[in-house]
């Protein structure tokens, strides 16, 4: 980096390793012929053919393709992830290691910026941490998770200051038929329209 007065600052390659942010040393180690830089430019989904055969690994790509973020590279820095991505990659870590329930996650919208598909792979990992026994609480307004969860507190009436009070509370089915509720018609008409298709 490079600063510059009255001009921001400007950014160039490093001249000893070309970017990689490897030695030489480092890069002319290769593994089925990529060395690391070459690996971290993968995405998870690229990665997830390349490590195939090494169990461990493919087991912990898989799961952040199950949760969607296949598309991420796998060298991409935290700071250029979205708080979804973020969120979604903390949950790859606590759905790859071997746990015996009893722990609380509460996740702050999910969902933001994934596409419909991917959603329902959120789900599913969302039930995997329910089925082994953990509780997951969600604030969400995407009505697909809301039509799969046990239990909803909407809480308005409105947003900001104008919010803060339960205004309905229950099951998904019973919610969408409460007046009170400013998410019930849009939960009915996701229910009527099909409902979730996990």
């Amino acid at each position: 980096m490079v600063e510059l007065l009255f001009l921001p600052s400007v950014y160039a390659p490093c001249p000893v390793c070309r970017g990689t942010r490897y030695n030489e040393k480092t890069l002319d180690v290769r593994y089925q012929g990529k060395n690391i830089a070459e690996v971290l430019t993968m995405t998870v989904d690229v990665a997830a053919e390349f490590f195939a055969e090494d169990d461990t690994v493919a087991r912990g790509l898989g799961v952040l393709r199950e949760v969607g973020v296949g598309y991420l590279r796998l060298g991409q820095p935290a700071t250029e992830l979205s708080g979804g991505e973020a969120q979604r990659i903390k949950l790859e870590t606590e759905l790859w290691r071997a746990r015996k329930g009893n722990t609380l996650y509460v996740l702050d919208e999910p969902t933001t910026g994934l596409h419909p598909s991917d959603v329902e792979k959120l789900i599913t990992q969302l039930q995997r941490l329910v089925d082994g026994g953990n509780t997951v609480v969600t604030i969400e307004h995407e009505m697909r998770v809301a039509a799969v969860s046990d239990w909803i507190l909407d809480i308005g009436p409105g947003a900001g200051e104008s919010g803060g009070t339960i205004v309905a509370s229950g099951p998904p089915l019973a919610l969408a038929g409460m007046g009170k509720s400013r998410t019930a018609p849009y939960l009915a008409h996701f229910l009527a329209e099909g409902g979730p298709d996990v």
